[in-house]
């Protein structure tokens, strides 16, 4: 069912949210792709004119709360190479398989991420894309594929499936074909979409892609980041970093730049720092992980996330954060989210969303 909203409040780097806490802006990272230099410029931001933490989001973008004053942060984003496109900064929602060129995977989509980027902002039409509207290239280990991007491709050997809300439509594209083919969907759903501003809230999704059979969901979700020491199929480490609450302390950023190393934001909330030997990994896990970055596959802080919930939102009936985790559980095999209010922000796919009552927490799903 469509928003009965005629314009879009989802927040960009220039466009901020007002909320209970103060300005709230959200960087895009296409890919979850960020430079140490930029981190570092975005943990300086947060310090100077806002919270001094950055949030990971679902996405693999990053927020930045209680802004003071949107200027100068915004130029301080852009200046750091973040905000490519006045026009479509809102809208360069791109998730893709935060390893792919790493380690596993029928091919790399790194540069795939930069060709979509690219197009997007070429396209004048794309500017009226939703901020919520998002693409997915997923290079076939199926890990981003059942998160249900809008519109997204899934690696499959020689050719691609093309996705709908994360479900195979049952269409095969050539490689070549693949990036003009997201452009070109997205165009038309511009087109035909209404006050409709994700794919699941058209009346006919036939409209959109005649001929296309969407069956029951083909990926299972994916709720749990990488984390740990990771091989990459060069020789070097990757380690995957997750952050408890999607909650980074701008001094633990600055820590991750420091490694001078390439960082991808993953839509778990963790980063990943890459291309790494395995001396200066060794040497990175004994500095981090004391400051509160889980590299543990078994910790519980993987199994639990939430929104932003009291002081930082009106509308949430309890400071979620806190009572997340308070409620860690090693031996829980479900992921659970915590909500202030039945909107749900951030809900991932799959498991339990508890849903605040003021007088504790109902399952909400799951």
């Amino acid at each position: 069912m469509a928003r009965s909203r005629d314009t879009d409040g989802c927040p960009g780097a220039l466009q901020a949210h007002q909320a209970a806490d103060g300005a709230l802006v959200r960087v895009r990272l296409p890919g979850g792709m960020i430079t140490a230099a930029q981190l570092a410029t975005l943990a300086g931001t947060s310090r100077r004119f806002g919270s001094g933490t950055l949030e990971l989001t679902s996405r693999g973008n990053v927020q930045l709360r209680g802004i003071t004053d949107v200027t100068p942060a915004a130029e301080a984003i852009a200046g750091a190479g973040l905000l490519p496109s006045t026009t479509h900064e809102r809208v360069r929602n791109i998730v893709a398989s935060p390893l792919s060129g790493r380690a596993g995977g029928h091919a790399d989509l790194r540069s795939w991420v930069g060709e979509l980027d690219a197009g997007i902002c070429a396209e004048p039409r794309l500017a009226e894309l939703g901020g919520r509207f998002w693409f997915s290239l997923d290079d076939g280990r199926a890990d981003v594929s059942g998160l249900g991007a809008d519109i997204g491709v899934h690696i499959l050997g020689d050719d691609c499936a093309l996705l709908l809300t994360g479900r195979d439509t049952g269409i095969r594209l050539a490689p070549r074909d693949a990036i003009e083919t997201l452009i070109d969907l997205a165009r038309r759903f511009v087109d035909i979409r209404g006050k409709a501003w994700r794919i699941n809230e058209l009346d006919d999704v036939a409209e959109l892609l005649p001929g296309a059979a969407l069956g029951d969901a083909t990926f299972s979700p994916v709720t749990r980041a990488p984390v740990g020491w990771i091989n990459q199929d060069d020789g070097r480490v990757a380690l995957g970093a997750a952050v408890p609450l999607g909650a980074l302390p701008a001094s633990v950023a600055e820590y991750l730049a420091a490694i001078e190393a390439p960082l991808v934001v993953t839509p778990w909330r963790s980063v990943l720092v890459c291309d790494v030997e395995e001396a200066v990994a060794d040497t990175a896990l004994r500095v981090l992980a004391p400051l509160g970055l889980v590299f543990d596959e078994n910790s519980p802080w993987l199994n639990v996330s939430a929104c932003i919930g009291s002081p930082g939102c009106e509308h949430s009936a309890a400071d979620v954060r806190a009572d997340a985790a308070l409620a860690l559980d090693a031996d829980s095999a479900v992921h659970r989210h915590f909500v202030g209010c039945e909107r749900a922000c951030g809900s991932p796919p799959a498991g339990q969303v508890l849903v605040a009552s003021g007088q504790g927490y109902r399952l909400l799903r799951g």
